[in-house]
């Protein structure tokens, strides 16, 4: 039984997470959050693992003080994180904290040869070629957690000596498909964070709504599958049901099917090569009857026109637009600019630097940091 350490254990997936070694009886070494430490508290005294982490430092002697009558070990911050990340006991890491703070986890786990289930966006986008690289060098696998990666991943088992001819990436479409920019004009928060068919945590459902997210899967998939952006296709599926699939040489199509529901990714990033019951509903196809298709609105979701404008130009371009959102969206969120100016920062911020590489984790601290400036300075 593979030994895991789960980073993000009371977001969304990290829940989910637990959900499958519930199930199975996963052995889990660590547990980290951002700043729910009662959660973390809990979820330490069901699982008893050697290590918690709390991101958010203020709240490190809360968690020490609850925990004081176990011998867990309580960590904080990013070195914190990176401390779990580069454990000697654990066989697989799993990432899904949200934003740029699982970059430098997910290469130092790499670092340690520890294989990776990746459920972190920002860590493929910011920084996909460092990360490829040395997972490369250091001959670790990076199983992908996104439903639709995971998808794309289990179409191409077994055909690793065909070529593909492209990758078909699908997409929910979120609350507001088929509405025009006049239509979006006065989106309230509550309409955003009201996603058809996934629960998220806030920032990835807020990202769904305007299709940033689906934007920074399409430059995930590139960097994850080696391909360039002309082999990827996004095609807007509503009922959710086709995760994802690969078109090969001879133009057979393979698809990936189930119920719309995280843990059946989860569970086959963390027990892979082993398929065995998952807990989740079992995908009826006459229940949903009929499946739909279409092309995705670039001129009204132009979060995800910028993504694939800036993995097209490369560079920082990439990490730019990623930063520049992950404020934007937060700004929303707190009520301080409307829906329809996520995107409008995004190109904004895109649009106001210049080409730069990226070689090193510092440059990529250095682009987002400057991005994350601007669309700060640009709200004032």
């Amino acid at each position: 039984m593979k030994r895991v350490s789960v980073l993000g254990s009371t977001g969304s997936i990290g829940l989910q997470s637990l959900d499958v070694a519930r199930k199975h009886g996963l052995d889990i070494q660590a547990l980290a959050a951002h700043s729910s430490w009662k959660k973390l508290e809990e979820q330490a005294r069901e699982f008893s693992p050697r290590m918690v982490c709390i991101y958010d430092e203020k709240h490190y002697g809360d968690l020490k003080n609850a925990l004081a009558d176990t011998d867990i070990e309580i960590l904080c911050g990013m070195d914190g994180l990176c401390r779990i990340a580069s454990d000697s006991d654990t066989d697989i890491l799993l990432n899904s904290v949200v934003g740029m703070v699982g970059l430098l986890p997910t290469l130092t786990a790499i670092e340690s040869g520890k294989d990776i289930a990746l459920a972190n966006k920002e860590t493929l986008v910011a920084g996909g070629n460092l990360v490829m690289a040395a997972a490369e060098r250091k001959g670790v696998k990076i199983y992908p957690v996104d439903s639709e990666h995971s998808a794309i991943y289990q179409c191409l088992q077994g055909n690793s000596m065909n070529r593909i001819n492209k990758i078909i990436l699908t997409a929910s479409g979120g609350p507001f498909f088929g509405k025009t920019k006049k239509d979006l004009a006065d989106v309230t928060v509550a309409d955003a964070l009201n996603h058809p068919n996934w629960s998220m945590g806030n920032k990835i459902t807020i990202d769904s709504s305007t299709l940033m997210n689906k934007g920074l899967e399409f430059i995930e998939a590139k960097w994850l599958f080696d391909v360039t952006p002309d082999q990827i296709e996004i095609v807007v599926h509503r009922q959710s049901v086709l995760h994802s699939a690969v078109e090969y040489e001879d133009y057979s199509v393979i698809g990936q099917m189930g119920f719309p529901d995280m843990r059946i990714p989860i569970q086959y990033a963390l027990l892979y090569p082993q398929r065995i019951e998952c807990p989740t509903k079992r995908l009826s196809l006459t229940d949903y009857g009929t499946l739909t298709f279409a092309s995705p609105d670039l001129e009204t979701f132009d979060c995800l026109a910028m993504c694939i404008e800036a993995i097209r130009k490369g560079g920082a371009y990439p990490c730019i637009v990623n930063a520049a959102n992950e404020v934007a969206v937060g700004l929303f969120l707190d009520g301080k600019i409307k829906f329809l100016q996520i995107g409008e920062l995004v190109r904004a911020a895109y649009e106001h630097f210049e080409y730069s590489e990226i070689t090193s984790y510092e440059d990529v601290i250095a682009a987002d940091t400057a991005a994350r400036e601007f669309v700060m300075n640009s709200v004032k």
